[in-house]
């Protein structure tokens, strides 16, 4: 493939905070295909930003205002301006199990578990529903529970046998919670994928079978 340049910038408060010029992964020096020999990395920041093959860090007075802040990675919002410098990656939160591709053995006791993280720093609580979101329960979660990190969570859960859409929805340290779908929409328009964090559904079926559902 032809070559290509990438250029992007990121807040000088970030860049003296917690961001990272890496040079290893796993205990090697991070391979080609993973950005050697550095790679930038911004813990809690949207992937783009952690840019790979790393050739120069340039302080300027203002954004370059290059192509992947301006043509791309930008949000159309529902007022017709665009979202720009969209950095963080808001708090989400999503069920593994049981999912689609599982299938419930008949009523009985399960444990749901899934993983949860947020950009802006710690997991504060996990919630769980059976019921469409009409009512709530709140989820263990398992340590260690660190900033911008995959935080899992557990919650045991009997079944009748009926139809019924599952949720989970979570809530960081800074008290930002994970919305509704509509909520979303309403907010940042059906443009918005790049940051999309709405609740997950999952449809169990009488029968055992999940789907994924928008409810």
């Amino acid at each position: 493939a032809d070559a290509a340049a990438m250029n992007i910038s990121i807040p000088l408060e970030k860049a003296l905070d917690d961001t990272l010029v890496a040079l290893y992964q796993n205990g090697e020096r991070i391979r080609p295909e993973n950005g050697y020999p550095m790679r930038l990395i911004l813990p809690g920041w949207e992937a783009v930003l952690n840019v790979k093959w790393l050739h120069r860090l340039q302080a300027a007075r203002e954004p370059v205002m290059a192509r992947n802040e301006t043509a791309k990675y930008t949000e159309l919002q529902p007022s017709g301006k665009a979202h720009q410098f969209s950095f963080i990656m808001e708090a989400k939160s999503i069920i593994t199990h049981p999912s689609p591709g599982h299938q419930l053995r008949g009523p009985g006791l399960y444990q749901i578990s899934g993983l949860a993280w947020s950009g802006r720093g710690r997991v504060a609580k996990v919630e769980v529903s059976a019921d469409g979101g009409r009512s709530w329960a709140e989820a263990a979660l398992t340590d260690p529970v660190l900033p911008k990190s995959f935080t899992r969570f557990r919650l045991p859960w009997r079944w009748d046998g009926s139809a019924l859409i599952l949720k989970s929805r979570v809530t960081d340290e800074t008290g930002y919670r994970q919305p509704e779908r509509t909520q979303l929409l309403a907010e940042r328009g059906k443009q918005g994928y790049f940051h999309y964090n709405a609740i997950v559904a999952w449809a169990v079926s009488s029968d055992g079978a999940l789907s994924h559902v928008y409810a």
